[in-house]
């Protein structure tokens, strides 16, 4: 249990009881990321329902609110620098690193929030328009396995959280959380492609960056969300 409080701390702002823990007690509560995104899940499908009582689009911007204040934008930290640090890769790889290492956000990385923000709303629309709530609940958790697979596969970029996280893992928890996924599927079976998106994100940062970081899962739970909208969205539509 401490683990599941540890996660939700750690990637949500709801309040949670204080628990004395340790860095083995954090890195463990990687094991709990998918819980987590339930919790997101939950709460971004009631505001969205709650608001499409008003009408669709009040809906959306519900959803979308509750999603970024629930998360407090972490994760759209991790894609706006590496969406920055992919504006310097045209130099060399060293420039891509030093970019990814810079607190600030610029330009490319502001450019990512805003189309991210923007595509997410329009997404979330069309969910309310068609009633998926059921399965807007299970895209935040189907991201959230995610992390678990590319700290398990992929090597840690240097020595933050990412590698912190790496001996806590293991090949159980990701066929745990991977069969509760498969028995979620009977809500829209385009959730699926989970299956084929996390390992293409992990080819992608192996390929660019050569290993994972905090912003790399940041970037990779944002993206996947988008991904799981749209894919449930056109399966929807056939």
């Amino acid at each position: 249990m401490k683990g599941l409080i540890l996660a939700i701390q750690f990637l949500t702002r709801l309040p949670m009881p204080r628990v004395t823990a340790n860095d083995t007690d954090f890195a463990a509560s990687m094991r709990w990321f998918p819980a987590a995104g339930l919790a997101v899940g939950l709460f971004v499908s009631g505001a969205a329902w709650l608001g499409a009582h008003i009408d669709p689009w009040t809906g959306a911007l519900a959803g979308l609110a509750m999603w970024t204040l629930i998360t407090g934008g972490l994760h759209l930290d991790g894609l706006a620098d590496l969406a920055d640090a992919g504006g310097a890769a045209h130099k060399d790889r060293e420039r891509l690193l030093a970019v990814l290492a810079d607190p600030h956000v610029g330009s490319f990385g502001v450019v990512a929030i805003a189309l991210q923000i923007v595509a997410k709303l329009i997404l979330l629309h069309g969910m309310v328009m068609a009633g998926l709530f059921p399965a807007l609940i299970l895209i935040p958790f189907a991201a959230r396995i995610g992390p678990l697979v590319w700290t398990l596969w992929l090597p840690p970029l240097h020595a933050g959280l990412a590698a912190r996280f790496r001996d806590a893992i293991r090949p159980v928890h990701i066929a745990l959380w991977g069969a509760i996924l498969i028995a979620g599927a009977w809500v829209s079976p385009a959730l699926l492609l989970a299956f084929l998106m996390i390992p293409i994100w992990a080819w992608h940062v192996r390929r660019r960056l050569g290993g994972i970081s905090g912003d790399g899962h940041g970037a990779g739970i944002e993206l996947m969300e988008t991904g799981l909208l749209a894919a449930i969205l056109a399966a929807n539509a056939y």
